[in-house]
C-alpha cells in the first residue's frame, strides 16, 4: 500500500451560525504596547448586508490519497500550512506505506530539522492526523479504537468562553446559560495585563468574582492569561483569586519561561497552574514536567505533533502524576482522550464559538450534552465533508 497524493480541496458556503459572536478577545502578549491593546476583536468571515448571518465561509482540507483507493483527511487547515506540507514534507510522503505512521512521523521529524515548533511540527500534526484517519478507514474503526480505547462512553467536557463579552451582566448571564446547559465546569479569559495597573487588576479580579457569583460554589472555573503576565503579577493574582476557589490559572508567562513557570507553581498556594499549550513534542513537554513547572498540562494534538507524539505525551505525563488536559483540538483531542484512562485526561474543552465554526462544513459535529459528548462511532476521524453545506469545491496547488 502506498500514498499516491496529497490534495487540499477549498470549501465555500453560508454558514447559518446564531448566537454571540467574538464580542471580545483575549489579552496578549504584545498588548503591553498601547497600539495593539486598543486592536478589537475580529471573526474571519462575513455576513450579509446587514452582518448578521449566513454568513459567507470558507475553509481548506487536507486529502492524503492511497493506491487502494482510501483517503485520509484532516481540517480546516491554513493554505500557508498546506505549502509547508508540499514544499517540506511531500518527498516523504509519497510512495510511502500509509500505515507506517511511527516511521513517517520520526521521517519527518528530522527532516525539519529548523521545524520543531510553530508552523512546520503543525504541518507534521495535520498529516500524522490525516494518516491515522486513513488508517481507521481502512480499518473500520474509529481512531480512538486504534489508541486503545475506548476508555468511557462519553467525555466531560468544559465550557470555553473565548469570543464572549467581559461585561458583568453578560459575564453573569452566559456563565449562567452554560451551567443550564450541564458543564460543570467553564473556562473565562482575562483581557489585562500588568502594564495596566490598579484598574487592570480590578477588572480582572471582577471576572472571576462575577463567573464564581454566577455559576454558584459547585462548578469549577477556570482562567486563562494567555502567556501575557509576569510572575509578580500572577502570585499576586493568585492571592487575591483565591477565595473565589477556581481550578487553574492558565499560561500566566510567556512558554520559554520554564523557570518562571515553576516559581510561580512553587509560590502560589491553592489554585494550580496550567500550561503546554505552546509547547510541542514529548522533548518540550518533558522540559516543564522536569521542572515541576505545572499542574495541568495542555498540549495539542494539532500543534504538538499529532496523535503519534500525544500518545507519548501522555504516557510522561501520566508517569508524572500530571493530568493532560488538551488545548481544544476538538475532533483530534476528542479521538485521543477517548483512548486514556480517565486520571490521565479527565476532561475535554470545547470552545463554543470557535469549536462551531470549525466544523461548519462537516457531517459530524461535535455537539456537548449535559456537559458531556459522545464518542463518534464513524471509521477514522470521523471527519467527512458534507456536500449539502457547501456551495463550492476547488482543489489548490500549493506545490
Amino acid at each position: 500500500m502506498k500514498i499516491t497524493g496529497i490534495r487540499f480541496v477549498k470549501v465555500e458556503g453560508l454558514w447559518n451560525y446564531e448566537g454571540a459572536m467574538q464580542e471580545e478577545r483575549l489579552v496578549r502578549p504584545v498588548d503591553i504596547y498601547p497600539e495593539f491593546r486598543a486592536m478589537k476583536a475580529t471573526w474571519p468571515m462575513r455576513g450579509g448586508p446587514d452582518g448578521k448571518p449566513p454568513f459567507r465561509l470558507s475553509q481548506v482540507f487536507m486529502y492524503i490519497d492511497s493506491d487502494e483507493g482510501v483517503s485520509g483527511m484532516y481540517g480546516p487547515v491554513s493554505e500557508s500550512l498546506g505549502r509547508i506540507v508540499m514544499a517540506q514534507f511531500a518527498n516523504i510522503l509519497i510512495g510511502a506505506n500509509p500505515q507506517a505512521v511511527e516511521l513517517l512521523w520520526d521521517k519527518m521529524y528530522r527532516h525539519a530539522i529548523h521545524g520543531r515548533k510553530g508552523e512546520t511540527m503543525m504541518a507534521i500534526s495535520a498529516i500524522d492526523l490525516a494518516l491515522w484517519d486513513l488508517k481507521g478507514k481502512l480499518l473500520g474503526v474509529p481512531v480512538y479504537v486504534l489508541l486503545g480505547g475506548p476508555t468511557r462512553d462519553r467525555i466531560r467536557t468544559y465550557a470555553s468562553m473565548l469570543g464572549y463579552s467581559l461585561e458583568p451582566d453578560l459575564i453573569r448571564q452566559r456563565a449562567q446559560e452554560v451551567v443550564a446547559a450541564g458543564y460543570t465546569a467553564t473556562k473565562w479569559f482575562f483581557r489585562h495585563d500588568p502594564t495596566e495597573g490598579e484598574e487592570g487588576v480590578r477588572k480582572n479580579l471582577e471576572l472571576v468574582r462575577v463567573v464564581r457569583e454566577a455559576v454558584g460554589p459547585d462548578v469549577e472555573i477556570m482562567f486563562d492569561a494567555w502567556n501575557s503576565w509576569n510572575v509578580p503579577y500572577t502570585i499576586r493574582m493568585a492571592k487575591l483569586m483565591r477565595e473565589y476557589r477556581p481550578w487553574w490559572i492558565e499560561e500566566p508567562v510567556m512558554p520559554d519561561m520554564i523557570p518562571q513557570y515553576a516559581e510561580i507553581r512553587r509560590e502560589v498556594k491553592g489554585v494550580a497552574i496550567s500550561g503546554g499549550e505552546h509547547e510541542y513534542t514529548r522533548w518540550g513537554i518533558k522540559a516543564l514536567l522536569d521542572a515541576g513547572a505545572v499542574d495541568v498540562m495542555q498540549a495539542d494534538p494539532t500543534w504538538a505533533g499529532g496523535l503519534t507524539e500525544m500518545r507519548k505525551i501522555a504516557a510522561l505525563t501520566s508517569a508524572y502524576g500530571i493530568p493532560l488536559v488538551p488545548h481544544h483540538g476538538a475532533m483530534a483531542s476528542l479521538q485521543f482522550i477517548a483512548s486514556q484512562d480517565i486520571t490521565t485526561c479527565p476532561i475535554e474543552e470545547w470552545l463554543i464559538q470557535h469549536g462551531k465554526v470549525s466544523q461548519a462544513f462537516l457531517t459530524y459535529e461535535i455537539e456537548p450534552k449535559n456537559g458531556f459528548i459522545e464518542l463518534p462511532t464513524a471509521p477514522g476521524m470521523s471527519m467527512e465533508i458534507n456536500e449539502d453545506a457547501i456551495e463550492t469545491k476547488v482543489e489548490l496547488d500549493l506545490g
